[in-house]
Order: C-alpha cells, then structure tokens, then sequence
C-alpha cells in the first residue's frame, strides 16, 4: 500500500474514533464511499444477515460506537480511506440532508424554496462540504420516528440519509477527494430537524390491508428483534412492528414484539411507544 493510502487510513480511523467518542455509530468505508468490508454472505443464498453471525461485512449494520470494535473493523480494512456515519441511531437519530449541485442542479436554492413554502428554516447544525461542492446537513429525529432513505423525491439534487443509511464522515478521503466540515460548524450538535421538514420526510401512511396471518413470519419478526444490537434495538422493532401490522399480525405480535425488545435492552415504555407510531405510520390503531 502506498504511504499516501496508510496515511489516509490512519487519518480516517482517527476520525472515526472521535466520531465515536461523540456517540455516532462509524463503520470503514473505501475509496468508492462504499463499504470497505466485503460481505462473508456474497455467495449465500439463505435469509439476509444484518450481522447476527458475528462476523464483519453487513454494511451499516456493522457501524458501532465502540472504539475496540471500530479498531477491529479498520484492523481487518487497512485499504480503508474514510468512514460512514449511521444515520437513524440513538442517541441522535441522526437524518442526513444531501445537497447536491451537479447536474445542472441547485439543492440549497430548492431547500430554500421548500422552507418558504412549507414554513421552515433550517438551523445551525453541522454542514459537511463533499469533494465535489455538494452539503451534507446533519439534524436529528425524534426517537420514535423512523425516516426512510430517500433520492431526488423532495427535489432535484436532494436525497435524505436515513435509517439504514450513512453519510461520509468528515476528514475521510475518497476517489474524488476529502470530505471536510464548513468552518465554524465541527463542533455543533446536529440540530433539531423542524417538524415541518420531518413531515416533508416521512412517507405518506400505507393504505390498510388484511393479509392472512402467517405465523412463521410472525416468529421470524420477533427473532429480527431479538437479535439487535445495541444501537440497533429500536429501529428493528419500528421495522419489525410495520411489517407485522402491515401483514395483519400486528394485534396478535405487539406483545411478543414489546417482550423480545425488553429482552434487548427496551424498557416496556420505550417498546409500546415504538410500536405504536409503527401502527400510526401504517394506518392503524395500535
């Protein structure tokens, strides 16, 4: 490896940690921005994994604020360049806005526009500046609320990092050069998202349906949720919890769903709470 590449992985890893020091989940990303680790399921054919095997190569389901674990990662990634940030996780539930200026199009100038028009502004928070012109606006989300991954659906040149998705931290290095943050900006907190953008976020409610009960879907929910992370617990029983309700068994898993997060590490307050606002967000009445 060259000694530009170690030095990048060293800088990328030192960011990582201080990332992590802050309470952001990181993982290794590679000059691509994609995952630096390949996943040890590429050739399986069975059930998806997000990392209940043990092993590295899930993606964002790997990131972790653990710096044994984050050395762990890069350790088994040395061509690693930069890191991710997992958005959705406690303890900011940390939403991701991407604004992009290639193309011909004018991300902060539609951002602006969508303010005026929906009643909002943005706040202060922490702005990273991407190689190619482009702003990542760190806000965060309320913990009970799940904000999908989203591309150009706000506007052009807008796409929202979500849960499930991760930003490009500051200080990594990629093809296309570094990422860095706007000056003056490094040390905020991420702002609080304005509720009138969070709704401009969320996906309109599902229209209901009824689906004949599949109890092995059922069993296999409640072990999604029993085998989560920390990090991970409350953004799998908000899936887990859609899903269900989605398929007719929400009634019937709400209190298997809210024992199996209890068993994670939820309180029985925090598990009805997140399964609640799944049953909102798909249309029904938990």
């Amino acid at each position: 490896m060259a000694t530009t590449d170690r030095q990048a992985t060293t800088l990328a890893l030192a960011h990582a940690l201080s990332a992590a020091e802050r309470g952001l989940a990181v993982l290794p990303l590679s000059r691509t921005k994609l995952p630096a680790l390949r996943s040890p399921h590429h050739d399986d054919s069975g059930p998806a994994c997000h990392g209940e095997c043990g092993r590295f190569g899930h993606g964002v389901y790997d990131a972790s604020t653990d710096p044994a674990r984050v050395r762990e990662m890069f350790a088994a990634a040395p061509w690693a360049t930069g890191y991710g940030i997992a958005c959705g996780l406690p303890p900011y539930h940390l939403i991701g806005v991407d604004l992009d200026t290639k193309s011909g199009t004018d991300a902060p100038a539609a951002l602006r526009e969508l303010g005026l028009r929906h009643l909002f502004t943005v706040p202060d928070t922490v702005v990273v500046l991407t190689p190619s012109g482009g702003r990542h606006l760190w806000l965060t989300g309320p913990p009970d609320v799940v904000v999908p991954n989203s591309a150009s659906r706000l506007a052009p040149g807008i796409d929202i990092r979500g849960a499930g998705g991760y930003l490009v931290g500051p200080g990594s290095r990629t093809a296309h050069g570094a990422y860095g943050t706007l000056p003056g900006t490094a040390h905020l907190p991420p702002a609080a998202c304005p509720p009138a953008l969070l709704r401009l976020l969320l996906p309109p409610p599902r229209t209901p349906h009824r689906a004949l009960a599949d109890p092995g879907h059922g069993h296999g929910l409640v072990h999604f949720v029993l085998t989560a992370h920390e990090g991970q617990r409350n953004t799998r029983l908000f899936w887990a919890a859609c899903r269900a309700y989605e398929n007719g068994l929400g009634p019937a898993l709400a209190a298997p769903l809210t024992e199996a997060a209890r068993r994670t590490g939820l309180t029985e307050q925090e598990a009805r709470a997140t399964i609640a606002s799944a049953a909102r967000m798909t249309g029904h009445r938990a």
